[in-house]
């Protein structure tokens, strides 16, 4: 699995993705930050990561869509799943190996809260309960995104059915809001990543919102398992 997790974190920066995603990341953050905080006057820093759910959107199905899509177009997957190597060991590497390169980018936060303590007293509390709940948010889209690279070959096929899942979940606030029938309108809302982010975002955590999102990560990491136990014995 080690050998797997090196050999994936190693190939983002053999190659532009990993430099290109942690930059974009940066700077939308940055500028976030510089207009919501810095030439705004405060150091509530709640609406810099409420305008990044959107760049995260983006970001992770980039950050994913090669995973295993990459391996099946070059023909490697096959010596990959007759490796000495259980299937879940190696879902499970891929799968860190995107959340480490994410992790890497929301280490922005740590930097721009550094930078107002310069300037103010940021409540840290808020701050690091914030980047908790983009870890969060971020690894079950993460985990979408690995479920979703290994449905196919086609790294760009990938990224665009990622992202395109991506914005389905987050727009299920706007879809309950127009279901008339109460029982189906509250399990639209259930579903819904963007209220349990903005719970977090507000510094609310609940235990049941960690729950669901660690659910909706280890269910699509079982859903790649099965993928790729049945294409082992294809």
């Amino acid at each position: 699995m080690s050998a797997i997790l090196k050999r994936e974190l190693a190939s983002y920066f053999s190659s532009p993705v990993g430099y290109v995603v942690t930059a974009a990341f940066m700077v939308f953050s940055g500028l976030y930050f510089y207009f919501y905080c810095l030439y705004s006057g405060t150091s509530n820093m709640y609406n810099v990561f409420q305008h990044m759910f959107i760049i995260v959107l983006f970001i992770i199905p980039i950050i994913t869509m090669r995973l295993f899509s990459e391996d099946k177009k070059s023909k490697t997957d096959q010596a990959l799943l007759t490796a000495p190597v259980g299937i879940p060991s190696i879902v499970a590497a891929k799968y860190f190996s995107a959340m480490v390169m994410f992790l890497i980018c929301l280490s922005s936060y740590i930097i721009e809260g550094i930078v107002l303590s310069f300037l103010a007293q940021p409540d840290w509390s808020v701050i690091l309960g914030n980047i908790f709940g983009m870890m969060l948010m971020g690894s079950a889209f993460v985990a979408i995104g690995v479920f979703i690279s290994s449905l196919t070959e086609s790294v760009i096929v990938a990224a665009i059915f990622s992202f395109v899942v991506n914005i389905l979940i987050s727009m299920a606030d706007m879809v309950s809001s127009t279901v008339n029938w109460q029982f189906l309108k509250d399990v639209i809302y259930s579903v819904s990543f963007y209220s349990r982010y903005d719970n977090l975002a507000l510094g609310l955590i609940s235990l049941s919102d960690v729950v669901f999102f660690l659910s909706v990560t280890f269910l699509f990491l079982f859903l790649t398992d099965r993928v790729l136990e049945r294409r082992r014995w294809a």
